[in-house]
């Protein structure tokens, strides 16, 4: 550390104060723009809600900091998966706007997503359409395949 008198330097104290720190952690910059822990996780689903809701929801004593960014992230590609599903139903269907009609098409349609949510009943839903093979016309000798 150098010894300065003030007509020197004005921020000597503020310089020799950094300096003599211990460690790498230096200080935290104050006056920075926040950003939020969905932002630095590169998330759309807000990871800040959740922490306060598993905190709230007594679900354990403490919540780590990682649990509600890895909640967040689970969440989020559900969502997106059901999404890209439920557009493509809506594509097929020539439509541009997604109902729950088409939600329960993606979802019913796609394995997983039907186990996890087999026991979840879709409002205005509707059902999948299923003929049994054994009522449908009989192909006669003229048509063949």
């Amino acid at each position: 550390m150098t010894v300065r008198n003030d007509s020197e330097c004005s921020a000597c104290v503020a310089d020799d104060f950094i300096m003599s720190g211990r460690g790498k952690g230096g200080k935290a910059k104050t006056g920075g723009k926040a950003k939020s822990r969905s932002s630095r996780a590169g998330l759309q689903f807000p990871v800040g809600r959740l922490h306060r809701l598993l905190r709230k929801g007594n679900y354990a004593q403490r919540v780590g900091a990682g649990a509600p960014v890895y909640l967040a992230a689970v969440l989020e590609y559900l969502a997106a998966e059901v999404l890209e599903l439920a557009g493509n139903a809506a594509r097929d269907n020539k439509k541009t706007r997604i109902n729950p009609r088409h939600l329960q098409l993606a979802v019913r349609n796609d394995e997983e997503l039907n186990k996890l949510l087999a026991g979840v009943t879709i409002a205005q839903g509707g059902v999948l359409p299923n003929i049994q093979a054994i009522l449908l016309p009989k192909k006669t000798a003229g048509e063949k395949e």
